[in-house]
């Protein structure tokens, strides 16, 4: 049914097609279009990532990082966690990683 239908739909719009002068509307068009890629967003958000990138590291961002998850290791293995369930705490650190993925993320 649906293929007779897109039949003689097919024939009764070439029946009545007409060809409508351009008279370059389609290249005025396209040159007032917005660029697709915006070089100077781009080069913000690099040099916005490397900034922060340098900073990290000149502020000792690694070292602090490393302090803080040895006296998290060493608090929870101290406050008897140390029999706590491998998988929760893999998932705790997966989930806590894309939050700060996100986070990071949605600064850009």
């Amino acid at each position: 049914m649906t293929e007779n239908n897109d039949k003689l739909l097919e024939s009764f719009f070439a029946e009545s097609r007409q060809e409508v002068a351009d008279n370059g509307f389609s290249r005025r068009v396209m040159r007032s279009l917005p660029r697709r890629s915006n070089r100077l967003a781009r080069l913000w958000t690099a040099m916005g990532f490397t900034l922060a990138a340098i900073l990290f590291v000149w502020m000792d961002g690694v070292q602090l990082t490393w302090n803080i998850l040895c006296e998290t290791f060493t608090a929870t293995v101290e406050s008897g966690m140390a029999h706590a369930d491998p998988k929760s705490l893999a998932i705790a650190v997966v989930v806590l990683l894309y939050l700060m993925y996100r986070k990071i993320a949605s600064l850009a």
